[in-house]
């Protein structure tokens, strides 16, 4: 079936917050607890495809027990923010590659694929709704959750034959308001996050469900990460929970894990790859071995260590940590390429730098 032609409709909130209790959130936004006043919603079925867009007032859906994504967990997600910059307008960063990644997620989860077009125009017009939610200052952001989920009642092992599709949206502070910090990582040796032919290239919350435990297991270590290796030979480096990593070496050059299959292709991973060559790095995407990290951070061929995701953007990595040892590159703290790479990315995000490769997307 060929989409229709992106065209949402608008219900205005009948009673949004008041701008003094909307300025009191902005003061403080945290991440992910406070939520602006509308939300957008779409429905997709064989017949009429994806249909009735629009944009209405945050709130419950209504589910019935038997709605398939509570059986079968068949829904996926994305994550991507706006951003104010200094003269009140407001900006994506690459939402066509946040578009994209959905509708590969989509066809792994057996999903209906959403246009770019409705993609981009959900965001547009929820933003337009709930433009005064955008935080100014520091590296505040409006954080956005598009996500489709099998929104058919029916217990039986297939498709959806109704699905939904939404985006909300959550002003954001700042991931490090006390300044950059570097975190420890925990080596999980006994959870693999995903394995061949599963569903670790997709975007799905029973990837980030399967890192629980050793995520908890990282925090009784007292990390605030996991890293995983690969589930065959328990030796190649793959990602963290939620984050892809970077190693620095000693002659200034970036390896990073290469996609495997099993590995999410980020948005902000790509973005860091080309930022870097700008800069001046060689970068390489090849296999990681556990052993590489260990020697290289102990001989001082790794000199710096950082992990990367829409959330932090650029997060130094001090130690990782394992039953009975660690390793730390460099001295352990925030590296002078680590911050170049995450200052040049922010910058461009916030419009106090060039944007060479037309990466932004102006919304508001």
């Amino acid at each position: 079936m060929t989409p229709l032609p992106f065209q949402s409709r608008r219900e205005p909130h009948p009673h949004p917050r008041t701008d003094s209790e909307r300025e009191a959130v902005l003061a403080d936004p945290g991440f992910g607890t406070h939520f602006t006043d509308h939300m957008f919603l779409t429905e997709w079925t064989p017949d009429a495809g994806w249909h009735d867009a629009r944009v209405v007032p945050y709130g419950p859906l209504s589910m019935d027990p038997a709605t398939a994504v509570l059986h079968y967990a068949q829904e996926i997600f994305e994550g991507l923010k706006a951003y104010s910059h200094a003269d009140g307008s407001v900006w994506l960063f690459r939402p066509e590659e946040n578009a994209a990644r959905m509708r590969r997620s989509a066809w792994r989860l057996a999903l209906p694929e959403l246009p770019e077009e409705w993609f981009l125009g959900s965001i547009r017009d929820l933003v337009e709704a709930d433009r005064a939610w955008v935080p100014h200052g520091g590296e505040t952001s409006l954080y956005l959750r598009p996500f489709m989920f099998a929104s058919e009642v029916f217990l039986g092992v297939r498709p959806s034959q109704h699905v939904t599709y939404s985006v909300i949206a959550s002003p954001a502070g700042s991931y490090f308001p006390g300044g950059v910090k570097p975190v420890s990582i925990w080596l999980s040796t006994d959870y693999a996050r995903a394995g061949a032919g599963g569903t670790g290239a997709a975007k799905c919350g029973g990837n980030y469900a399967a890192s629980l435990r050793p995520q908890q297991v990282a925090i009784d270590n007292g990390c605030a990460q996991v890293a995983f290796l690969d589930d065959v030979e328990h030796r190649w480096i793959e990602e963290l929970g939620g984050m892809n990593l970077y190693f620095v070496q000693s002659d200034g050059s970036i390896v990073t894990p290469e996609l495997s299959g099993s590995i999410l292709e980020g948005v902000t991973r790509d973005s860091i790859l080309q930022i870097a060559r700008d800069l001046g790095h060689e970068v390489e995407e090849r296999r990681v071995s556990i052993e590489e990290w260990r020697e290289g951070a102990a001989d001082g061929t790794i000199t710096e260590v950082f992990a990367c995701g829409t959330a932090a953007v650029v997060t130094p990595v001090g130690a990782l940590k394992w039953d009975g040892g660690q390793a730390v590159a460099g001295d352990g703290g925030a590296g002078k390429v680590t911050m170049e790479i995450r200052s040049s990315l922010v910058d461009l995000q916030y419009g106090r730098a060039d944007d060479p490769h037309g990466w932004l997307t102006r919304v508001a």
